[in-house]
């Protein structure tokens, strides 16, 4: 596809650029200097409640939309983000939306899946898949549609194709803009598109993606992407970290919790539990063992998922918990 052709199919779905918030509390929590650390705060991009998957979506959905296509398919997790901001990004353009989610209906279904519907997207169920069979089911709902008349198009799992990764190679771009001097661009790591696209603008050696567990081999899928986006081979290997996986994808673990509860209380800022607090939690080690050092500018890229928070029934708890440790009584006596 030229360029030419990506410029007149991108649907607008969002104001740029999005805010650069310096984070000087939080990076005296974690160990570096108080003007090391900046947040890219793409979880402010106004469309669905905000998130990295709004920039490839304008790529995906616009291209779908300029073929021709009224209904959009795509796949997920039960609190898939990106199925949430298809949901959204679909309302915002007047096409239809099925989403494919993994897992079965749940009592009292919160977080994405209740935006899912509010957006006014239909879901179907495909129980407890692989990644493969995901796939498989999101094809034959799709087929189905069309035979049925509609004229459907496949948004990819995490909007994570070569053409949507170059949403975030545009946000390489305007993050470049708005601080020159970046030395560490840190980011979640999930279907791999945004990693991919801020490797393309800003080179492998800027940026640590912080694996979520999404995918079962990161270094191909990021690196498959990035080759796309180049046209060649890649020269260097992206810079993954690896260890905040932990027993598995929906999994809370004791880095991520610390870390969801260190940007709360230091910056007032929400991290959610399989994404951005990965990501932080990554960043934090990263720091402990040298990989990210004081005295070097470092972005933490704000990828969104505060609904996911709340379809995380751990999380919440551990929230509630802290809220009654540090109840007092009123009046006093």
């Amino acid at each position: 596809m030229s360029e030419e052709r990506q410029d007149t199919t991108r649907a607008e779905l969002m104001s740029r650029p999005t805010p650069l918030e310096p984070a000087p509390r939080l990076a005296r929590a974690i160990g570096l200097d108080p003007d090391d650390l900046w947040i890219k705060r793409d979880d402010l991009i106004g469309l669905g409640g905000g998130g990295n998957k709004v920039r490839k979506l304008e790529w995906t959905a616009g291209a779908a939309r300029a073929e021709g296509a009224t209904t959009l398919v795509t796949s997920g997790a039960a609190q898939s983000n990106h199925a949430r901001l298809t949901a959204a990004a679909g309302a915002r353009l007047g096409m239809d939306v099925v989403l494919v989610l993994a897992g079965a209906p749940a009592e009292g279904m919160t977080g994405n899946i209740a935006l899912d519907g509010l957006f006014g997207a239909r879901v179907v169920w495909a129980g407890e898949v692989s990644e493969a069979e995901l796939a498989a089911a999101v094809e034959d709902v799709a087929r189905d549609l069309r035979e049925r008349g509609a004229r459907s198009a496949v948004i990819p799992f995490g909007g994570s194709s070569v053409l949507g990764a170059q949403g975030y190679a545009e946000a390489g771009t305007e993050l470049l803009v708005q601080d020159p001097d970046l030395t560490t661009a840190v980011v979640a790591v999930g279907s791999g598109g945004t990693m991919a696209g801020l490797v393309h603008t800003l080179g492998a050696e800027r940026v640590l993606g912080v694996h979520c567990g999404a995918v079962a081999d990161p270094e191909h899928t990021v690196g498959h992407l990035v080759e796309g986006l180049a046209g060649r081979p890649a020269a260097t290997s992206p810079r993954l970290r690896l260890d905040q996986v932990g027993p598995g994808y929906s999994a809370l673990t004791e880095p991520v919790m610390d870390a969801i509860t260190t940007a709360a209380r230091t910056e007032g800022i929400v991290l959610d539990p399989v994404y951005t607090g990965r990501a932080l939690a990554g960043l934090i080690a990263a720091v402990h063992d040298g990989q990210v050092r004081p005295g070097q500018r470092t972005v933490f890229v704000h990828t969104g998922g505060l609904p996911g928070l709340f379809g995380h029934p751990e999380t919440l708890a551990r929230a509630r918990s802290a809220v009654a440790d540090t109840a007092v009584r009123w009046p006093r006596g």
